[in-house]
């Protein structure tokens, strides 16, 4: 019996949950077609796989399913893959001179998980040092929100939260900690429900050993209203 060594690489690529680029993943043709005509394609290709599995779509409980599904990919869990849906980070001079960190934290993650499509769910913590200017509170955890929903390895989306917020802030004094739980390990494979996994990316300041013990001593403080 021949063995398939492709289909076995790519099995320990994802159970080893290892990112292959800082950039997501996309196609040269990724958006030549619109989001009708991908809710349209992927909804026959989740009524294929429900009438693989033996699924009745004849039931009223099941037969909407397929567009339902396919209108969830496209227009919800990842409209993070269309760059026109990227929040627009307007920034402010600083007038008030606030020269600390200002750390944003329990920002709430919802992702998936690209390796076998199922949830990621966890907080995101925030810090930059203003070089001048600073961005509306919320427009972080829109940033988060928005590379989220997307297929998405932790390590991956915790690089480009602090590269997109360095571009808009102009500076490289940006930091983020992300703290979640993969269903592709609690719910599946060794489904360990208690485990979680922590990434973490410091630019410019947060490198230095004291910045970076404030901004974690700063997100371990326990939020009390």
């Amino acid at each position: 019996m021949k063995i398939d060594n492709t289909t076995n690489a790519n099995d320990e690529l994802g159970e080893n949950h290892i990112g292959t680029s800082s950039e997501t993943p996309m196609s040269a043709n990724a958006f030549k077609i619109s989001d009708k005509e991908k809710i349209e394609i992927i909804q026959d290709d989740v009524r294929h796989i429900m009438e693989t599995l033996g699924l009745d779509l004849t039931d009223d409980s099941l037969n909407g399913t397929p567009k339902r599904v396919a209108k969830m990919f496209v227009n919800e869990i990842f409209g993070g893959l269309n760059p026109e849906k990227k929040p627009v980070a307007s920034v402010f001079d600083n007038k008030y001179k606030y020269g600390e960190m200002l750390v944003e934290k329990n920002i709430t993650v919802y992702s998936t998980c690209e390796h076998h499509l199922l949830p990621i769910v966890g907080r995101a913590h925030i810090a930059y040092i203003s070089n001048g200017t600073v961005v509306g509170l919320s427009k972080m955890n829109r940033i988060v929100d928005y590379f989220a929903k997307r297929p998405q390895v932790q390590e991956r989306l915790t690089i480009q939260v602090v590269k997109e917020l360095q571009k808009v802030l102009n500076t490289d004094d940006v930091a983020c900690v992300i703290d979640a739980k993969h269903l592709c390990v609690n719910s599946r494979g060794i489904r360990d429900i208690e485990s979680s996994t922590v990434t973490s990316e410091f630019g410019g300041q947060f490198k230095n050993k004291n910045t970076k013990r404030e901004f974690l001593d700063y997100i371990s403080l326990e939020t009390k209203f």
